[in-house]
């Protein structure tokens, strides 16, 4: 068997385990009949199905974005320090989602979509912020320069939001989650909020795996073998940016998801982005999943910010990752 058939069947099944064991280990064990509906247990099937099933289901949906848009941004960037969290994309992300939650935003027809749609809006205009104003110093987009424009957009966005709770009443509850990254209290509506959008977008990404694969080669070799090549870079950022806009909009800002899981992928199964980009969504849904389990089970009944754990899994991947690429860069 050879190594990516059989990185695709265990990816799927750490998946399949990592949900069963989010919906089954909690305050209250969930019996294994009760996940098959075989259960009489009113109290546990009420857990499963209104508790744990959407928390689950949520933070798979939110890996899978985050991890996706990490794969496509490293791929049309060429560099594997590329996430929507150290571009400041899921800063700008977070503007949009607690300005609505602040102002108390909802646009007509769209309704509970507003507030994914206007974090879509903010990560968006965000790394279209960071690519200009990054091209107007290097013209090269070197990562360096890159990076340092996201995390100058990240502080000042960062300040506009601790403005915004510094001027919030009975808000600040909600905001403050909101920023430390969470999937708990989420209910089957923040899945249905999320699902069109990963859905519509990371298609929109897995069609252009292809030409990702040709702009690794540069940008002249693409064009030549057919790539237009404008159009595929608008496409992949604005599919990436509203992965990253929808995931924050329902679970705040979660950093490095995005960095480690598409590495790690790479690392072991290579850069193909026929492979990359799904195995990346598969992990990454793992990875959350775990991650949340990990947060709410490791100091009960205390539970900690998701974002939390991903930090400390991410910061010293992302430190690693900066060690190597400079260190390739001075031989």
């Amino acid at each position: 068997m050879t190594k990516r058939p059989f990185g695709w069947i265990v990816s799927v099944l750490l998946l399949l385990a990592s949900i069963w064991l989010g919906i089954s280990i909690g305050a209250v064990s969930i019996p294994l009949d009760t996940l098959w509906g075989g259960s009489e247990d009113a109290t546990a099937t009420t857990i499963v199905w209104n508790i744990r099933m959407p928390r689950v289901f949520l933070a798979a949906l939110v890996g899978a974005a985050l991890a996706v848009a990490g794969a496509a941004f490293q791929a049309l960037l060429k560099n594997p320090l590329a996430d929507p969290y150290t571009l400041g994309v899921s800063s700008g992300a977070s503007v949009g989602a607690v300005a609505t939650i602040f102002f108390g935003l909802s646009l007509p027809v769209i309704g509970m979509y507003t507030l994914p749609l206007l974090s879509m809006v903010g990560a968006i205009t965000t790394l279209v912020l960071v690519i200009s104003f990054a091209r107007m110093i290097d013209r090269s987009l070197r990562m360096e320069t890159i990076i340092l424009t996201g995390i100058i957009a990240s502080s000042f966005f960062g300040a506009m939001i601790s403005l915004m709770i510094a001027l919030t009443g009975e808000e600040l509850r909600q905001i403050i989650g909101w920023l430390l990254g969470s999937v708990a209290l989420r209910t089957w509506t923040h899945v249905q909020m999320i699902v069109p959008f990963v859905a519509i977008a990371g298609i929109w990404l897995l069609v252009r795996v292809r030409d990702l694969n040709a702009l690794q080669l540069g940008e002249d070799r693409a064009h030549h073998l057919g790539v237009n090549v404008s159009r595929v870079k608008k496409e992949v950022l604005i599919a990436g940016s509203m992965l990253t806009g929808a995931a924050v909009a329902v679970s705040g800002t979660i950093g490095f998801v995005g960095l480690v899981v598409p590495h790690m992928v790479r690392q072991l199964f290579g850069a193909d982005n026929r492979h990359v980009l799904p195995l990346s969504m598969i992990n990454g849904a793992t990875l959350l999943i775990l991650c949340d389990l990990v947060a709410r089970t490791i100091i009960e009944p205390t539970e900690l910010p998701i974002g939390v754990m991903t930090a400390f899994i991410g910061a010293p991947v992302f430190a690693w990752i900066f060690f190597r690429q400079r260190r390739k860069g001075v031989k």
